[in-house]
């Protein structure tokens, strides 16, 4: 069954990958360098402001969808939604951050929040197949907003793009809302200060991690812009793109992993199944660095166009880092998912620090390198630590990350089903 799971959640994720590249490719030839570094910026910025919301509405809601009423939990996870979904954008206009874009930023902001909220049940309640549903949804019809607006309503400038994400967030929000909500009681929607206090305890933790995590990911951003320019940040965001792009593929095995062992309750059979999510991690991993490198540089200029011409050397420098971060996440769900959250924080505050202290003096004097040399330091040490942590109370061996010819013959035989 596990292995069903993972084949159905690789399936959604190649999914994403290629709509993922597909929406890269089509928004760098529409607006350019420019227009993909401003793009860059205001989803940097509405991933801030999700980091906020996901106290209440992200892995807390995972956590305990099966340890509270699902609508007690909805309640806090909804009014903290709509509240740092308004009010965090608004405290960005007042710094003059991405003003002109404010009400765009509040949309994407409140609806994405609402939504991750429906999609973290899902996992919660190990409905997986419903969480692959919207996941794969929210990269396929932002790509169908964009088309319409730009082809049939005839819009044409870079605002396109976060109109087209609101309205496809908004859209898939009340689909999964009005599911979920036909299999809730509404007398059951009530205030628990026991259910407030624990999400709220656990979310702040989870969420102190992933954001500085994120820093680690996204402050270079905000360093080139400084520096060089926001067509700078446009360059280098397509390096940061393709990593993420690849993560969905071994995230997808890390979220499978993350409901396993939140719903077990054997710490050695959850040991087991993070070192299995690592092997198939691993290999996984091999093979799109492998064609990281064997793709020619001209590749990238004829998708991309001739302002992309160092995407290839900004790829390979990156490469090391890419690596270590999809190993590492299988380790860090599995730290979530017990709730040793400490050496989540360990590792993100090490690698803010190196970001912060190499970024102030690599981006200067060498521009986008600067950026890649910085951003992969970061990777590499933060991936160790969790490494480090996680083998001190396991054995470690070699064959921890080698697939055996079981584990590929049971694989093939999922694959072989005639439903998924």
């Amino acid at each position: 069954m596990k292995q069903l799971k993972v084949v159905q959640t690789f399936i959604s994720r190649f999914l994403i990958l290629i709509l993922s590249f597909g929406l890269v490719i089509f928004s760098t030839n529409i607006w350019g360098s420019e227009g993909k570094g401003t793009i860059s910026i205001v989803v940097a910025n509405v991933a801030i402001v999700s980091f906020f919301s996901s106290i209440f509405s992200g892995s807390s809601t995972s956590y305990f969808a099966h340890k509270f009423k699902i609508e007690q939990v909805l309640v806090y996870s909804y009014i903290w939604s709509l509240l740092v979904g308004i009010t965090v954008p608004l405290a960005f206009s007042f710094a003059s951050l991405q003003g002109s874009y404010l009400y765009y930023l509040i949309g994407i902001s409140v609806f994405s929040s609402l939504l991750t909220t429906n999609i973290s049940l899902f996992i919660g309640t190990q409905n997986i197949k419903m969480f692959n549903l919207y996941t794969v949804l929210q990269q396929l019809m932002h790509v169908l907003f964009i088309v319409i607006l730009i082809y049939f309503v005839k819009l044409k400038d870079v605002s396109v793009y976060f109109l087209a994400q609101t309205l496809c967030l908004m859209l898939l929000f009340l689909l999964s809302f009005y599911q979920i909500l036909r299999k809730c009681k509404i007398r059951d929607f009530k205030f628990s200060k026991k259910v407030f206090i624990d999400m709220f305890e656990y979310g702040w933790k989870t969420q102190l991690s992933a954001f500085i995590q994120f820093l680690n990911y996204r402050l270079s951003f905000y360093f080139l812009e400084y520096f060089e320019g926001i067509a700078a940040v446009g360059i280098f965001s397509i390096g940061i793109t393709f990593s993420e792009a690849i993560w969905t593929i071994t995230r997808s095995i890390a979220v499978v992993l993350y409901s396993d062992v939140v719903n077990s309750k054997s710490k050695e059979g959850s040991i087991i199944k993070t070192k299995s999510s690592l092997k198939i991690s691993f290999t996984l991993m091999l093979v799109f660095l492998i064609g990281i490198i064997i793709i020619p540089a001209q590749v990238y200029v004829l998708i991309f166009g001739n302002e992309f011409s160092e995407t290839k050397k900004i790829m390979l420098l990156l490469s090391p880092g890419i690596f270590a971060i999809a190993i590492s996440d299988m380790v860090g769900y599995y730290f979530s998912a017990i709730k040793h959250l400490k050496i989540l924080n360990v590792k993100s505050i090490i690698g803010l620090l190196i970001t912060v202290i190499l970024s102030y003096f690599a981006i200067p004097r060498w521009g986008i390198w600067g950026a890649c040399f910085v951003t992969s330091a970061s990777y590499l040490v933060s991936g160790s630590i969790l490494f480090w942590k996680f083998y001190q109370t396991t054995d470690f061996k070699i064959r921890d990350y080698l697939i055996t010819k079981d584990e590929i013959t049971a694989l093939m035989q999922t694959f072989s089903r005639k439903k998924y």
